[in-house]
């Protein structure tokens, strides 16, 4: 069993959010730490993990909105990646990030503007080894639109709705580590949904090398 961490809470969204979505693969090959809290973040801690999933906007905890990425956080995320480990970026993971240049080039994107939320299409794209056992699905969501910085991307997921078309999911190395992005999952059925919990499933043994 994989011991996984995870970075979460935020003032648009709950811990309780990616603590309800995760907990069907816990147990099984995965067991999750938790991080609400920016001050419990530490380099050395997130060191002890093969693979840390960061679905937390720039922000200190739900209760406090001020950003807590610091150019020592984001140096530190990249140096994670570097020497070997896993990142997988869920939904708020890639929010608030935008002038963090380090973490922004390290994920190979980021979170721009949503419109309402409506009902999301999401669509592996079948030749991605990540897209196996995973289906296209429809939930009402965020409609992440996203900023793309890294034109090597591997495209994993493209999402569209009644206000167009934007990549949802995509995979890229740093050094010896892996980075999977995956921008769904602003509620709690989104996350639940079969096919993306597959799709999660997948990120996971991926970014650990499994």
């Amino acid at each position: 069993m994989q011991r996984m961490l995870v970075i979460c809470d935020d003032k648009h969204h709950p811990a309780a959010t990616p603590r309800a979505g995760l907990a069907p693969l816990s147990g099984q090959q995965y067991a999750f730490d938790w991080i609400e809290k920016a001050e419990d973040w530490s380099a050395a801690r997130m060191a002890a993990y093969p693979v840390v999933i960061l679905t937390k906007a720039n922000n200190v905890s739900a209760s406090d909105a001020t950003p807590w990425m610091r150019p020592e956080i984001e140096t530190a995320f990249a140096d994670y990646v570097r020497k070997g480990g896993g990142l997988l970026v869920i939904h708020s993971g890639t929010a608030g990030y935008d002038e963090a240049a380090t973490l922004r080039a390290l994920i190979g994107g980021v979170f721009v503007r949503h419109p309402k939320q409506c009902p999301v299409t999401v669509t592996p794209h079948r030749d991605h080894p990540l897209a196996r056992g995973g289906a296209v699905f429809t939930q009402h969501d965020e409609h992440y639109f996203m900023a793309m910085d890294d034109a090597h991307i591997e495209l994993l997921l493209t999402s569209s709705s009644e206000h167009g078309e934007q990549p949802a999911g995509w995979t890229r190395t740093e050094g010896d580590g892996r980075v999977c992005v995956l921008t769904p999952g602003h509620n709690l059925p989104v996350w639940l949904e079969p096919g993306y919990q597959t799709l999660i499933d997948n990120a996971l043994q991926w970014c650990g090398k499994q």
